[in-house]
């Protein structure tokens, strides 16, 4: 049988003061209306952080700071298995203009256990809750 192949993913946990942006997938996308920190694919030759800011740029229509690297999450989902990279992050500038999610919200970090998240991203909202942040 073969390996699945992992797909490397980056995301972005972005502070907008002491909320957090928190985008919900379309129906359209895999794992449709799951709630996730939003990212994006890491394309050939192209560095962690560089992704995380190009992929917030393309979805979101923002410009952000990156902070840091929190700890990967590697999750099967069957017919591919993802690492997800997160980075905490800043809102620079810029106005949410949503290009492929279907809804956003900004929330206290009390309130992130309350959204049906996508499998991959549920580790890094469990990280994300011990932090003292």
């Amino acid at each position: 049988m073969l390996e699945k192949s992992t797909i490397n993913v980056t995301c972005a946990i972005i502070f907008f003061d002491q909320k957090i942006l928190v985008t919900q997938r379309s129906e359209t996308m895999k794992l449709p209306l799951k709630w996730e920190f939003p990212g994006g694919k890491l394309e050939d030759n192209e560095t962690e952080v560089d992704c995380i800011k190009r992929e917030i740029k393309e979805e979101i229509n923002i410009d952000i700071e990156v902070l840091e690297k929190l700890s990967s999450s590697i999750y099967n989902y069957g017919t591919f298995q993802i690492k997800l990279i997160p980075f905490l992050a800043n809102f620079v500038s810029g106005e949410i203009k949503l290009t492929e999610h279907k809804e956003y919200k900004l929330l206290n970090k009390s309130e992130l256990r309350n959204l049906d998240w996508a499998e991959a991203d549920k580790p890094i909202v469990e990280e994300l809750l011990k932090l003292e942040i």
